[in-house]
């Protein structure tokens, strides 16, 4: 457990702003993460920087302040306070903090910032971001591969050009795998909220398997659990996303597509280094999971098809379309 002068997570924002009044000297070196909606245990992104955040304090001892965004007005006040109380680096956790931290870092000049997830153009700024495409191209050609009916589904959080990364590499995965595979896919909301809804995400995936879907790719957060639920009940497979989510569900996760916020964040925690940070599978950025909980699930002949892909991908033989280049799914 942290220390309550250290641990903010538990406390509402008027109490940060109160715990400004300390002494900023004392915190000089105290590292910030700032998680988004969805909190820290959302079993999903937040969580992934929360396990990074904890390795570093396990393997340096060192302390570190925290906040978790339950309102989306709370995003600029909370990283002021944190750069006021002397917190640095400051690491807000996803894109949706770029604009609040694009306003903060301005002010304070003398503060190292990282934000996951997005660009910001600060020089004293970090921006961490991932290949998604590529992982999502490996579970792509997973699912397709290992699908009975020849029919795939994807179920999106927020309908932003990131999540549609993620659809549009898992698609051209699919398809390199299975020609002739079909694509069914669904976008839960297009507001904050469609990170947190199972119940919606569950709806959505009964949907697909409705249709003859019998594999799925939850990219939405805390959304995604209803998704694997939904895939429990009807026998089919479920792959989740960000963190190793296999445990959740054993026999029913047939894996997960890793992003690897954890080491990013330990990373930057270790060396801050202002500018753009790309991390794809040639970088291990991004992974498909196997595990105890799904390594029965996945025949060997489908994991080496999709091994020889990731190979290829790496070497460059294989270029996959990024979504946000073009907005557009370009395969």
């Amino acid at each position: 457990m942290m220390k309550p002068s250290l641990s903010l997570s538990s406390i509402t924002l008027a109490g940060l702003l109160l715990a400004v009044s300390g002494s900023v000297a004392a915190q000089a070196t105290t590292p910030a993460v700032i998680f988004d909606m969805g909190g820290k245990f959302d079993k999903s992104f937040n969580e992934a920087a929360y396990r990074g955040v904890e390795q570093w304090k396990k393997d340096t001892g060192g302390k570190y302040l925290e906040f978790e965004i339950s309102n989306e007005t709370q995003r600029v006040q909370a990283i002021r306070r944190m750069a006021e109380r002397g917190a640095s680096p400051i690491i807000s956790v996803g894109f949706a903090q770029a604009s609040a931290l694009n306003q903060v870092a301005k002010d304070f000049p003398k503060t190292k910032f990282v934000i996951i997830d997005e660009k910001v153009n600060q020089p004293n700024v970090q921006s961490v971001l991932f290949k998604e495409q590529e992982g999502s191209f490996l579970v792509g050609a997973l699912a397709a591969l290992t699908s009975k009916t020849g029919k795939v589904g994807f179920v999106g959080g927020m309908d932003i050009p990131l999540i549609r990364k993620f659809e549009c590499g898992y698609e051209q995965g699919a398809k390199a795998a299975n020609a002739k595979v079909e694509v069914f896919k669904n976008m839960t909301g297009t507001t904050a909220s469609a990170w947190n809804d199972p119940t919606r995400g569950g709806e959505l995936a009964k949907a697909q398997f409705a249709k003859g879907v019998d594999v799925v790719f939850a990219a939405a957060g805390g959304t995604g659990v209803g998704v694997y639920q939904a895939a429990k009940d009807a026998g089919k497979f479920a792959i989740g996303v960000d963190s190793n989510q296999n445990h959740l569900q054993p026999g029913t996760m047939l894996s997960s597509m890793v992003k690897r916020v954890d080491v990013a964040v330990y990373n930057v925690l270790k060396e801050w280094k202002p500018g753009v940070n790309v991390l794809g599978l040639k970088e291990g950025g991004v992974e498909y999971a196997i595990d105890q909980n799904n390594a029965k699930l996945i025949a060997p002949a489908i994991k080496t098809k999709v091994d020889a892909l990731k190979a290829d991908i790496i070497a460059g033989k294989i270029k996959v379309a990024d979504y946000m280049a073009d907005n557009a799914c370009k395969n």
